[in-house]
């Protein structure tokens, strides 16, 4: 019988091969010896590798990620860790103008090849400045590759992909899905620059594209609309950028209908790539009709847990969504 997982577990899993197999690979962040921040996900590693591979630092977001970028560009595999992905604004120079620049301007000759896991915190009363997810930001920017694992076996198999990855990559998790369980395979190295959205259950009469947590509440919903006789089709994109997108199209030529529900605010947010990319190719009357979106208010998050029930999206609003996109 194959031992079961949880989504911190895997992760924990995960880092624990890269530090057995890989020497030039340490962790650097915020909180990294505490539960309270990081939950099970890194528990014990550093009695198991030692403080000096696991590196708890003061609390500077910018000097951690600014000395992970030095450290690539001399052939260590550094994971910074930020347990907050709002915190983690404060090393946006060494994200954005330092890790995703630099094998560009010097022609291909270095590769900053760090990996940075940043956490969504959501609900619990957290408020405005410690809930947001960032995903679209990063995912505009060339150069850094972006990877939102929502299965258990892709929290473990793409931060291992990550972190052999030659470059930059925004790993993000999500707390809400840490609850989830499975069991896991063998490990098999995976190429991060082959890894494809993945159809997580097959329908006719509609797709839905969604990433993070919201694969999951896609997922569920997909479940619930079958007892209406109604069949999705769940796309779960998991690589945001390079984001590939044949195999959507192909889903939405099929089913002819399309949401997209998206775990960020709504304007300029993923889903709006997403929709983008189907209808530039798909003919012009293959849409049954028009393609919608699912995201969060443009609002910053309420501190007040009743106002949360109604800011966040459920599994039944994808669901409601659905039927009224289908006029049922």
């Amino acid at each position: 019988m194959m031992k079961k997982y949880n989504y911190g577990t895997a992760i924990l899993s995960g880092f624990e091969y890269l530090l057995e197999e890989y020497p030039e690979v340490f962790v650097i962040g915020q909180g990294l010896w505490s539960p309270w921040y990081v939950g099970n996900s890194m528990t014990d590693l550093d009695k198991k590798f030692g403080v000096e591979r696991i590196i708890d630092t003061p609390v500077s977001e910018s000097a951690c990620t600014g000395a992970a970028v030095g450290a690539s560009l001399a052939g260590m595999k550094p994971i910074v860790v930020h347990p907050r992905m709002d915190f983690m604004i404060y090393a946006m120079d060494a994200v954005v103008n330092q890790a995703a620049k630099w094998s560009h301007m010097l022609g291909g000759q270095a590769h900053p090849g760090l990996t940075i896991r940043s956490i969504i915190n959501r609900g619990g009363e957290q408020g405005a400045q410690h809930s947001q997810a960032l995903h679209a930001w990063f995912a505009h920017v060339p150069g850094l590759r972006v990877v939102m694992p929502t299965t258990v076996a892709d929290a473990r198999d793409l931060l291992i992909a990550s972190v052999l990855s030659p470059d930059p990559v925004m790993f993000i998790d999500d707390r809400w899905l840490y609850d989830q369980e499975d069991e896991l395979p063998a490990i098999e190295e995976i190429s991060l620059i082959d890894q494809k959205p993945n159809i997580s259950i097959e329908g006719d009469d509609i797709t839905i594209v969604s990433c993070g947590h919201t694969s999951l509440l896609s997922r569920d919903a997909a479940n619930m609309l079958e007892s209406n006789n109604i069949s999705a089709e769940v796309i779960d994109v998991r690589v945001l950028n390079p984001f590939f997108a044949d195999d959507i199209v192909s889903s939405v030529r099929k089913t002819r209908n399309l949401l997209v529900v998206d775990c960020g605010t709504l304007t300029a947010g993923f889903s709006a790539e997403i929709i983008a990319k189907v209808v530039e190719n798909v003919p012009n009357d293959c849409l049954a009709n028009k393609p919608k979106r699912l995201a969060l208010p443009d609002a910053p998050a309420p501190t007040s847990r009743v106002l949360e029930k109604d800011y966040y999206i459920q599994s039944e609003d994808i669901v409601v969504e659905v039927k009224r996109i289908l006029n049922k």
